[in-house]
């Protein structure tokens, strides 16, 4: 099983234009144990040096800190530093060969004892990822009757790829799916929504991943420092092989290049920084991450 060894930075830099009283922040940027993944060491550096401090794992065993600050201040730096080890996870069976979409809706939907608890969780409306026939309808064009559903799933991948655009400038967290589904552009966070909400559409389960993912420079340039961003795809669960992480911006099936970070329903369950302040008034936001293999860095 071949396996990744990656060396992660995700810097998170507010400026804000007047005093910040009183912050108290929720962190989920140290990458979570899986299966096929482990953290091997991870460190969080705040300025100002909070003087609060709690660790602690979500509803959904995400690794999530929390810190409070007491101490006036216009500028807060959040730096995240991770060892993360990754092995191959995705299914080694044909997509063909996989379970027909139906029989796994019917699985779901009436259970099968304890092994459906996870996946019912994944099954319904969430607050960015709505359940309509519209979406069905989408959806359908990749899952005719007695298609095998991962294959499907596959094709609703490859589809999304194609017909959106990915747009940084045409939408916000805000965005509804169906606006998504209309203007055909967005970003990953956008496609990785309209598959989960395609999928549930059809009553099936489906969760939102956050993470990163391994970008390749061009040829003969060096991989630049904070020039990565954090990513999102998909998981979708098939009683046959677990969940099964596809990742609709790029058309594939994550796999080794792929670091997890967090997943729940949606992205309001794995937002990476979340909080409250008291005073700022407006503010700068920067973020800048790094995401090497630890050979890489060696070689050099």
């Amino acid at each position: 099983m071949s396996e990744t060894i990656y060396r992660i930075r995700h810097d998170t830099e507010y400026s804000y234009a007047s005093p910040v009283q009183l912050s108290r922040q929720l962190l989920r940027l140290m990458p979570r144990s899986a299966p096929w993944q482990e953290c091997l060491w991870h460190e969080v550096h705040v300025k100002p040096e909070p003087a609060e401090w709690s660790w602690m794992e979500d509803f959904f065993g995400n690794p999530v800190a929390q810190f409070a600050l007491y101490t006036p201040h216009v500028e807060l730096l959040v730096v995240v530093e991770s060892r993360v080890a990754v092995r191959s996870h995705a299914p080694t069976v044909a997509p063909s060969e996989t379970i027909p979409w139906e029989m796994v809706r019917e699985w779901l939907h009436v259970g099968k004892g304890g092994a459906a608890l996870d996946p019912a969780q994944y099954l319904f409306a969430s607050p960015h990822v709505p359940v309509s026939s519209s979406l069905a309808a989408y959806a359908r064009q990749s899952f005719r009757v007695g298609q095998p559903l991962l294959a499907a799933a596959l094709d609703l991948t490859r589809r999304i790829y194609r017909d959106f655009k990915y747009d940084p400038k045409a939408t916000t967290i805000s965005t509804p799916v169906e606006t998504v589904l209309k203007q055909r552009r967005g970003v990953c966070q956008d496609f990785a929504h309209l598959q989960i909400a395609c999928l549930r559409s059809l009553g099936l389960a489906a969760r939102y991943v956050s993470g990163y993912l391994l970008t390749h420079p061009a040829p003969g340039k060096k991989r630049l420092v904070g020039a990565d961003a954090s990513h999102a795809w998909v998981s979708v669960y098939c009683p046959d092989l677990g969940w099964v992480d596809l990742d609709p911006t790029n058309n594939l099936m994550a796999d080794t290049e792929h670091v997890t970070v967090a997943w729940g329903r949606d992205f309001s369950d794995v937002s990476p920084m979340r909080g409250v302040i008291l005073g700022g008034g407006k503010h700068e936001l920067e973020v800048r991450v790094t995401v090497q293999p630890e050979e890489e860095i060696e070689a050099a």
